[in-house]
């Protein structure tokens, strides 16, 4: 007979020494020990951690009034400003599903996802209204829609819905009874990726990634106490990488900035002395590039943690001689947003700058709570050989990656085939277990660090009637990252300019999905008649 072990007997979890991670209770707290601390800043507005918690709180009441329940969908449509920071914890105080959209975006795939994700509750501003009427008039699904009538917007957008935001959250109770998931595996939010194919996937986050992904960040930032946090990364880019819920960790203050422009950039930094921000690589070219006008002296080493398309190194060595401090992250959408660090190793102190910086653009190790990291072999699952040079594909494991796809099981399973999320990314790990990126094996073009889909914009281009191939690939670009490229064969007889292709491009696709740079040649083809898209990366580089 087996003896029962110790450790596992009679010591069972129970609602005294287990409850399901979420990260709502941040809030809480912040509320509760430091209530008149700032936590959001808005132009001239003010909202302190006990007016951030109830509002919240108005608004998972005033949703549950129009009968959201837990499972439900609310999109928002916003830039970043203070609604959609209350919507990252007032929805999912109902067990409801945050989507944040993307404004990027175009009518037809804001459709698309609406109805998709049966979204049952949009909140939207107003400078959006034009392409958000479209969308609702494209879409299945009927909508309660929300304005939000934001106002540090100047422009003449139309409300839409039938009731405005701040009217709407002032008939909720600041002191609703909220619970936490009964499964900390629920879902909190669902984020739209571009893919391969036309149509965007749905990534699907739980509680538990959400908390430990906030965290996460928290340690990967240096973040303590009195943080302030300028929002110059998109909200609705993988719910801001979650520090849209990190910031109450530490009770920090969250600056909102509802366009982001250098002026305005730098402006912020020095009047509310903010210690951190986001952005893919454009937001780095935009402040190196800034004019003298628009530039101040930083009040200190700010820490700017960068993501998306690798940043050239020189532009890294730029930054830090202007006075920030650069973190290079990577990630999906898939892994709440970056899931690796380049963490810092003193024993590089004393290296040059240029080649600092070459060692910054590396994409770097797991991150803190991330489980598991490694460049492996997709048929083979063995990791590659860890010289720097070998090519494979950049995988992860662990708490930091998506539920999956909504409504996608095939999907779902090809990127968890063997136990590991496949980021279909190919890189190389150097001997010191630092991955880098090299190319990608999914046809994506990061632009400004949004995603791309190239046969999205190649389906567009074969409607044109004197278009016979067509292919598209990412041409690097110092501000953008990356852009489009598109590589055109014409139609024997056919004419065509570049003006007329992007012309025809801006009909059919959100804007920044249209090509920057179009070149009239035959395709270069394998024996079988594929295209060989190698080749032209490598000319749209030489461009």
């Amino acid at each position: 007979m087996t003896t029962p072990n110790p450790y596992e007997t009679d010591l069972d979890k129970n609602p005294a020494n287990y409850v399901p991670l979420t990260p709502i209770g941040f809030l809480e707290r912040a509320a509760a020990v430091y209530p008149n601390r700032t936590a959001i800043i808005h132009g001239e507005w003010r909202i302190d951690y006990a007016q951030a918690y109830a509002r919240a709180r108005r608004l998972a009441s005033a949703l549950a009034a129009r009968g959201v329940a837990r499972g439900d969908t609310v999109s928002v449509m916003a830039p970043n400003i203070p609604p959609v920071l209350d919507a990252h914890f007032g929805v999912p105080m109902l067990g409801a599903v945050l989507n944040t959209l993307n404004i990027r975006l175009d009518a037809a795939t804001i459709a698309f996802t609406l109805d998709h994700a049966q979204t049952k509750v949009l909140i939207t501003d107003r400078e959006f209204s034009a392409v958000t009427r479209q969308a609702l008039a494209l879409a299945k699904v009927k909508p309660l829609v929300i304005d939000i009538d934001d106002p540090q917007y100047t422009g003449k957008g139309e409300r839409l819905g039938e009731i405005e935001y701040e009217e709407f959250i002032a008939g909720g109770d600041p002191g609703f009874v909220w619970s936490g998931p009964g499964d900390e595996w629920q879902s909190i939010s669902l984020n739209y990726t571009s893919g391969t194919t036309g149509n965007p996937k749905g990534v699907v986050y739980h509680h538990r990634g959400a908390y430990l992904n906030a965290v996460d960040n928290i340690v990967s930032a240096g973040m303590v106490g009195q943080s302030v946090y300028l929002w110059t990364l998109p909200m609705f880019h993988c719910n801001g990488w979650c520090f849209t819920w990190s910031l109450a960790i530490v009770a920090g203050t969250h600056v909102c900035l509802r366009r982001v422009e250098a002026g305005a950039i730098f402006a912020a930094i020095e009047k509310y002395k903010v210690t951190h921000l986001c952005g893919a690589p454009i937001v780095m070219g935009m402040l190196i590039n800034a004019g003298a006008e628009q530039k101040r002296p930083l009040p200190h080493k700010v820490e700017l943690l960068t993501a998306a398309a690798p940043p050239p190194a020189a532009v890294i060595a730029a930054m830090e001689a202007n006075g920030f401090k650069i973190t290079h992250l990577y990630g999906l959408t898939e892994t709440y947003g970056p899931a690796t660090i380049c963490a810092w190793n003193e024993d590089w102190d004393a290296l040059a700058a240029d080649e600092q910086a070459a060692l910054k653009a590396r994409q770097g190790v797991k991150s803190p709570l991330l489980a598991g990291l490694d460049v492996m072999d997709p048929e083979t699952m063995a990791p590659v050989p860890r010289d720097g040079v070998t090519m494979g594909e950049v995988m992860f494991r662990g708490n930091l990656v998506m539920k999956g796809y909504l409504k996608n099981p095939k999907a779902t399973q090809e990127a968890f085939a063997g136990g590991w999320f496949h980021s279909g990314d190919l890189g190389v790990m150097h001997p010191d277990g630092y991955i880098q990126l090299k190319d990608r094996s999914k046809d994506i073009i990061i632009s400004g660090g949004e995603n791309i889909s190239t046969i999205e914009v190649e389906d567009v281009l074969y409607k044109h009637p004197k278009i016979l191939e067509v292919a598209v690939v990412a041409r690097p670009d110092e501000r953008w990252g990356e852009t489009p490229c598109a590589f055109v064969t014409l139609k024997t007889g056919q004419t065509l300019t570049e003006q007329e292709v992007i012309a025809f491009c801006k009909e059919n696709l959100a804007g920044y999905k249209v090509p920057r740079t179009v070149v009239f040649e035959d395709l270069p083809k394998t024996s079988t008649g594929k295209i060989q898209k190698y080749v032209l990366r490598d000319r749209a580089k030489a461009l």
